[in-house]
């Protein structure tokens, strides 16, 4: 938050024949039409992310050019302007949603809630006849009841912003889904008798990049593929292949990165909705981010899946992401797949099925020692990345060393992206 300027009150400017103009006034200082309360010069945001994923969107803020705070394992904090903080929403790759803080104090009782609640500055995010959400966790704190909570939080809202309706309580980020409609979520977290309360700057969770409408079996999210590319690391130095791509989540995140496309590109966010939102740096911001675009990705990046309705579901969000022509999407088996013909090195990118809702029950360790002879026949320039369980049974299958490059979860369950340098190439019969 801003700090108050030290020393006594401004002495009085001398009379002047003509006047004065008018200095500039940096992105958050200027005189609001609504009335609402202006922004500080730079507010306190920070990038919630997915277990494990912290350190990836950190290095991501690294490379926007973005002041990283404390990196923690919730998320990223940092310190910025409106026009970085649409820079943030529109260039990460990884991170869940960007929240900002509105307001940070101690209440042990509701009285002291409320009379908080009617001094926080809504109006800087909440415009009139708006919709809003909240989201209320209480965790060792006297004021422990979050419907209680939330009643007076949302009188603080109704009673400084005319017209606003607080809606309800918004869902968990892990029940996402897009029913809500354009609504500004609140979040209300008390911790140790301490309250804070941020609204959230990205709208629909940032994994919402726009382009995936067609889903096959257990879709990841697209946070969730750029993690993996961003973990392992590639970077478009190498062919990708992809034997079990489904609906392309991994090659097109892939596609993506190889050529520069800022996932939030093609998409709104939240704080576009803001009350004197200063729409002329955001749209400065995103022309900038398109000026970034790579004409094509330079290397192949090879998608497969057996299933010719996945094959589909990968081709309709490829064209609509805007990068069918950076892939080769086929259909085939795990057993076709050539790795040698695509290039002497690359990276075998995937999440192969497991678990009862993919594999029906079927037993699975056959296909995993398959997909070991995929990448042995491929030769030693060719390196693994593969989601899967905490579980090592399956992965023994292959028969090859690997090593975690990152642990989290999908779905709710715990997973992690194992890695490994293909062995020396066997004799190819």
């Amino acid at each position: 938050m801003a700090t108050p300027r030290k020393g006594g009150a401004a002495r009085p400017a001398r009379a002047s024949k003509t006047p004065a103009k008018p200095a500039p006034t940096p992105v958050g200082k200027a005189a609001t039409s609504s009335g609402s309360t202006p922004w500080p010069e730079r507010v306190e945001a920070f990038a919630v992310c997915a277990p494990g994923f912290a350190p990836l969107v950190a290095a991501e803020c690294d490379a926007l050019a973005l002041p990283i705070g404390e990196v923690s394992a919730a998320g990223v904090s940092l310190a910025l302007t409106l026009p970085e903080l649409f820079r943030l929403n529109c260039g990460s790759r990884c991170a869940s949603r960007v929240i900002v803080r509105l307001a940070s104090f101690e209440a042990r009782d509701f009285a002291t809630l409320e009379k908080a609640a009617t001094k926080v500055p809504w109006a800087r995010v909440v415009h009139p006849g708006a919709s809003v959400r909240l989201r209320v966790t209480c965790k060792k704190s006297r004021l422990y009841h979050s419907d209680a909570v939330a009643e007076r939080i949302a009188r603080g809202i109704v009673g400084a912003v005319t017209g606003a309706q607080v809606v309800g309580r918004a869902r968990d980020d892990e029940d996402d889904d897009e029913s809500d409609g354009p609504t500004q979520l609140i979040v209300v977290r008390f911790d140790h008798d301490r309250c804070t309360i941020s609204a959230d700057s990205s709208g629909a969770l940032l994994h919402r990049r726009g382009w995936r409408l067609a889903v096959a079996k257990a879709p990841l999210r697209e946070t969730l593929a750029a993690g993996m590319l961003a973990a392992l690391p590639w970077n478009g130095d190498v062919p990708l292949v992809d034997p079990f791509c489904g609906s392309g989540t991994i090659g097109i995140e892939a596609a993506l990165r190889a050529r520069d496309i800022a996932p939030g590109l093609s998409r709104s966010f939240a704080m576009e909705q803001w009350p004197d939102a200063p729409s002329v740096a955001y749209a400065e911001e995103r022309a900038a981010a398109r000026d970034r675009v790579k004409p094509s990705a330079g290397v192949p990046i090879v998608l497969r899946d057996r299933d010719a309705g996945a094959i589909e579901a990968a081709r309709a969000n490829a064209i609509r992401a805007g990068v069918l022509d950076d892939l080769v999407i086929e259909q085939g088996a795990l057993s076709d797949t050539d790795l040698a013909s695509v290039g002497d090195r690359g990276v075998l990118l995937t999440n192969p099925p497991y678990g009862q809702r993919v594999s029906g029950g079927a037993d699975l360790r056959g296909l995993y020692a398959r997909l070991g002879d995929v990448l042995r026949a491929g030769g030693r320039g060719w390196r693994l990345g593969m989601l899967v369980p905490p579980d090592r049974a399956l992965a023994g299958q292959l028969r090859i060393q690997l090593e975690p490059a990152l642990r989290t979860a999908n779905g709710g369950l715990p997973v992690e992206l194992l890695a490994s340098v293909a062995p020396k190439a066997q004799s190819r019969k």
